[in-house]
């Protein structure tokens, strides 16, 4: 028996899953860049005091998603398992580095997950972990939808990567913390985009200006990230990387045994006898 044959994913985006994540994903771009989008005279922003509420509507096409992604994977219960471990564990290391300069452990294992189980795995498994994570933390609120969809984006992006059944060794740890430390980045940047337009004006600089276009308001909203977050995504980044390239090679091993014992959409083949 040769045993497995190349690593599966546990969950493939199928064609509902595909529509729904691009529904979603359409949804949550439009929701964030608006302010860039709507041009100054635009009536947009006279309601920016209730978009947060509107776009909470999020949080039904993201259960959409991971129903759809579930439903036509035909997960068994290895999956859901597997599925229900990492989301918890992700949950769990959130609150160990909140508030402390940015350090959020639960990146790290986000990348490794997305990476060993794929894309559709990822995007499921980054969307319940930072919903799991809200409740545990006391954190919901109408910014959640968008950390979910932010994590989700962040966890599948680790499953795109090039070399999943090839590259091993220290070349896809550098692979994996490179990709943590940008991702870091990006996750804090949507985030910004998130709460950004909601700043007061006063008379201030960083705030956007709905009479402004929109190149105007993106030097304005690059400026808010510096003053605001820079310190806090380049501690996410920083923790990501070192957790990476220190507990990666273990945790990556565990995974890849932890998916062929589950054998998920893995059919077990046979040599033919020698004859």
């Amino acid at each position: 028996m040769t045993g497995a044959q190349r690593q599966a994913r546990p969950i493939r985006l199928g064609p509902r899953s595909l529509a729904a994540l691009a529904l979603v994903s359409a949804v949550g771009v439009a929701a964030l860049g608006w302010p860039f989008l709507a041009p100054p005279a635009s009536q947009v922003s006279a309601h920016a005091k209730d978009a947060p509420w509107l776009f909470t509507g999020l949080l039904v096409l993201l259960v959409a998603v991971v129903a759809a992604t579930i439903s036509e994977s035909g997960l068994g219960p290895k999956a859901v398992a597997m599925l229900g471990v990492l989301a918890a564990t992700g949950a769990a290391l959130r609150p160990l580095g909140a508030g402390t300069a940015g350090i959020e452990p639960m990146f790290f294992l986000m990348v490794l997950s997305g990476r060993v189980l794929g894309p559709g795995f990822g995007f499921v498994l980054g969307a319940l972990t930072m919903f799991a994570s809200a409740l545990l933390t006391g954190g919901v609120g109408p910014w959640m939808p968008f950390q979910m969809l932010s994590m989700g984006w962040f966890t599948m992006g680790a499953g795109l990567l090039p070399g999943p059944d090839r590259l091993r060794g220290r070349g896809e740890l550098l692979l994996l913390a490179g990709y943590g430390f940008l991702a870091a980045f990006a996750y804090g940047t949507v985030m910004n985009m998130q709460g950004w337009p909601y700043l007061l004006a006063d008379g201030s600089t960083i705030a956007p200006d709905p009479q402004a276009g929109p190149l105007a308001n993106l030097a304005r909203f690059v400026a808010y990230c510096l003053a605001t977050s820079l310190g806090w995504d380049l501690g996410r980044a920083i923790a990501t990387v070192v957790l990476t390239l220190t507990l990666g090679p273990a945790i990556l091993k565990a995974l890849r045994r932890a998916t062929r014992r589950a054998a998920f959409e893995s059919p077990v083949t046979f040599d033919a006898p020698a004859r």
